[in-house]
């Protein structure tokens, strides 16, 4: 792809000869936009053209004509992408400096800079993005245009790419992600924060088109996950419809993303999720919604367990893995949601034990709900200032 060319507009003075290049530049534009847009539309089609022979050699044997194939999609891809770029620098620049852009282009123009402001810090996320963006403004182009033809043949090749450059972006937070004792907490929350972002924009403009394609083995699994998160697209979000969201997203990622948003990073994302829940729970003070909060928190315990931990291989304590293990066997095999539920406080007192100070308040709630399932009973005892209960395991 070529250098980018700056995207800073200087103020000019509004001289005669200023305002005469200014009139010129507004007559010329059509002519370059019809211009642009004729080279891209021969660069797509020869990529078009290239994908599909690819495609046809697939199963062949004849590594030659393979190599060749897929040095031609390649080449065709480099120039189509070249061929966008330009649009974006010569046209839409162009009209956003002049004042005659439409929304659309004005806010394009702003996520390609954004995209460009990444090439000297994030090199990998910006290679990615850039492509994604190009992509996304041809294939947007192509799919408002209502040419069928054109569009469900790009649609093909806009999926598979689009699907490699998600995954990319993934790859590396995740790498990131992994790299914790060299990341600071702040960047840490907005390596979280770009995760699930990523992960929620794929599955607003990708899995549709992979479900329409119905090329998942455990398809009616993944619609209906879908169809619970579609419920959160529309109207504005609390903090509890967001932890929600994001769990059913992280639930996605273990099928959608399993390499490119591996086991240990996928890990993380849930014990932020689970702690940021945790949190929500003990902040909020409406009887009802406290309710729905812990509810919230139960189903992620048990994602978190049936979705990631019951697949873990490798443990760093192996003491933590036997009590896992012991857990596991337990809630695997319990009739009842009670019983669940039950096994999952446990586990719970268990896992904030070592920040029992910071957690006190969301530990008595649990042992407040044990206590109301017999599970524990409380001992009062006198004290100057009242009474102070302590939570005891029932006989």
């Amino acid at each position: 792809m070529p250098e980018e060319r700056s995207l800073k507009v200087y103020a000019e003075e509004t001289t005669f000869f200023n305002k005469i290049s200014l009139t010129l530049t507004k007559l010329l534009t059509p002519t370059k936009v019809g211009i642009n847009s004729l080279l891209i539309s021969i660069k797509r089609n020869a990529l078009i053209k290239a994908y599909y022979q690819v495609k046809e050699l697939k199963e062949s044997t004849d590594v030659d004509k393979k190599e060749a194939a897929n040095k031609r999609y390649d080449e065709a891809y480099s120039l189509y992408l070249e061929s966008i770029d330009r649009y974006i620098m010569d046209s839409i620049y162009k009209k956003v400096k002049n004042d005659t852009a439409n929304a659309f282009e004005k806010d394009a123009l702003s996520k390609y800079y954004t995209i460009i402001h990444l090439k000297d810090t994030e090199y990998l996320e910006y290679k990615y993005r850039k492509q994604k963006f190009l992509i996304d403004v041809d294939f947007g182009t192509v799919k408002e245009s209502g040419k069928a033809r054109i569009f469900e043949k790009l649609k093909n090749l806009y999926i598979e790419k689009e699907d490699s450059l998600y995954k990319g972006i993934l790859k590396n937070y995740s790498v990131k992600l992994a790299d914790g004792i060299r990341t600071k907490k702040a960047n840490q929350i907005f390596l979280y924060k770009n995760i699930f972002d990523t992960l929620d924009d794929y599955v607003k403009t990708i899995l549709p088109y992979k479900l329409e394609e119905k090329t998942f083995e455990n398809q009616d699994k993944i619609v209906k996950e879908y169809e619970e998160f579609d419920k959160f697209s529309v109207g504005k979000l609390d903090e509890k419809d967001f932890v929600e969201k994001n769990m059913i997203l992280l639930g996605l990622s273990r099928v959608l993303f399993t390499h490119s948003l591996p086991l240990v990073a996928a890990e993380q994302c849930y014990n932020k999720l689970l702690r940021d829940t945790r949190s929500l729970l003990i902040s909020t003070q409406n009887k009802e919604k406290k309710e729905d909060v812990y509810r919230i928190l139960l189903k992620l315990i048990e994602d978190y367990n049936v979705k990631l931990l019951s697949t873990k291989v490798y443990w760093d304590k192996p003491e933590e893995r036997t009590l896992y293990k012991e857990f596991w066997k337990k809630y695997s095999t319990a009739k009842t949601g009670e019983e669940k539920e039950i096994l999952a406080l446990r586990r719970e007192l268990h896992d904030t034990s070592e920040e029992s100070d910071k957690y006190s308040a969301l530990r008595k709630i649990y042992k407040i709900k044990l206590v109301e399932y017999g599970e524990m009973r409380t001992l009062k005892s006198p004290a100057i200032t009242g009474e102070s209960s302590r939570f005891v395991k029932a006989s």
